[in-house]
């Protein structure tokens, strides 16, 4: 269980690593970009209530208020370091025992992210953004506490989707 360290004194060691990342990437969206996506909004709120699934609609209207809110806000500088003993991501510590495993999506300049596997199962990775830090020495580090996913070769596809849709 990550450990919330604005209500308890946590010793999280030496920090090896660290840089500042943004909660989440705020794209910029043009004219044509909310129409397409309010006309294909339209069209499911129709669909759902021609259906009857009000349920669906509801859904559909509810995500087009948390873009909104999400558009004007802008995203939170998140602290990011790695220590000897865990990760430090915001207000929340993560020891090493707590992760799973990690992989790295290097593909610059679209994709430069470190991903963490975790034993949640509603939060089940940490993504955070390497920006212009060298991946290398980074991975060497990680490799001596966690176990790195040489499988993870690609970007996962919901993060793929939302770049692609400019909806992170």
């Amino acid at each position: 269980m990550p450990q919330d360290l604005t209500r308890e004194k946590v010793n999280f060691g030496q920090i090896v690593y660290q840089w500042n990342v943004k909660e989440y990437d705020q794209y910029k969206r043009d004219r044509r970009w909310y129409l397409v996506i309010g006309i294909i909004a339209a069209l499911l709120i129709v669909y759902a209530v021609l259906t009857a699934n009000y349920s669906f609609a509801l859904i559909i209207v509810l995500f087009g208020i948390v873009l909104y809110l999400q558009q004007i806000n802008e995203p939170v500088e998140l602290s990011f370091a790695m220590t000897t003993t865990g990760i430090i991501l915001g207000q929340k510590y993560y020891k090493y025992s707590e992760l799973k495993n990690f992989w790295m999506i290097y593909n610059p300049p679209e994709v430069k992210n470190l991903y963490f596997g975790l034993n949640n199962v509603i939060k089940h990775r940490l993504q955070v953004a390497l920006l212009d830090n060298d991946p290398r020495p980074i991975r060497q580090y990680l490799k001596q506490y966690v176990t790195e996913d040489l499988e993870e070769g690609e970007e996962p596809f919901s993060d793929k989707l939302s770049r692609l849709l400019k909806l992170q």
